[in-house]
């Protein structure tokens, strides 16, 4: 770590439970993130300011005007470019010390087990189900952790999933994949604040798992109502049945 790092990331050295060592391990650590949307916004800029050393971001959609109310990595002159490419260059602009590995298409087969596999932490910022469940697949076959999160109207959740660890359930442990892919925010709407509140716990929550710190959300799930501000955890179980990780010995 140089001087200028000392100095950029002195507020967290300060924390007792990062401090040097903490620091350095997110510069080494590698996070992949799947969606560079209202989630996966947030969750990137919060994580290159932190100092995760190595993001990998893949997303195959293109910047709308109507994403710039919430997808906070864009901006009005990024529309029609797409997103992953939009939100490597405000990372970079940020933190250039960041190794920012964009890809402009959607992660699936072969290609999303491998990017899970050389990850250390994944953060799900998509935005249906089956590339939900696909990912949850690859992190369960790979026993990557996965941070899971996704908000809808004035609601978010968040949750941690990691595989073989702690008896953790999986993704497919909560929803089972008959899920209602019209739930999205394109046909239900949702406010601005929400999804930097639930990317913002995806980038704690990743970090917390690189540093192995603190109690994450493994084995619990947020929720969090905007409207309301009524926050509450439910305590998640593995389903022994789970057709995902019911059986590890299947992979």
């Amino acid at each position: 770590m140089n001087d200028n790092q000392l100095l950029r990331y002195s507020r967290q050295i300060m924390l007792p439970q990062i401090d040097i060592a903490g620091q350095q391990q997110l510069l080494n650590a590698k996070v992949l993130i799947v969606g560079a949307g209202g989630l996966g916004s947030p969750a990137a800029i919060y994580l290159a300011a932190a100092g995760v050393g190595n993001i990998t971001i893949y997303d195959n959609d293109t910047v709308d005007l109507s994403n710039l109310q919430r997808q906070i990595a864009h901006y009005t002159a990024d529309v029609g470019t797409g997103k992953a490419i939009s939100t490597h260059e405000t990372l970079k602009k940020l933190n250039p010390d960041v190794d920012v590995h964009a890809v402009q298409q959607r992660l699936e087969g072969e290609l999303l087990d491998k990017e899970v596999m050389n990850a250390d932490v994944v953060l799900d910022c998509s935005d249906n189900f089956s590339t939900r469940f696909a990912i949850n697949q690859a992190c369960v076959k790979q026993q990557t952790p996965l941070v899971s999160g996704a908000a809808i109207r004035f609601e978010g959740q968040v949750s941690v999933f990691t595989s073989g660890q702690n008896n953790s359930p999986c993704y497919n442990c909560l929803y089972t994949s008959d899920g209602e892919e019209l739930q999205n925010c394109a046909t239900n709407g949702v406010i601005a604040p929400i999804t930097g509140i639930i990317g913002s716990i995806q980038a704690m929550e990743a970090m917390k798992l690189i540093m192995g710190i603190g109690e994450t959300l493994t084995g619990r799930l947020l929720l969090i109502d905007g409207l309301t501000m009524e926050i509450n955890t439910m305590r998640l179980r593995k389903n022994t049945n789970c057709p995902t990780c019911g059986d590890l010995s299947c992979f």
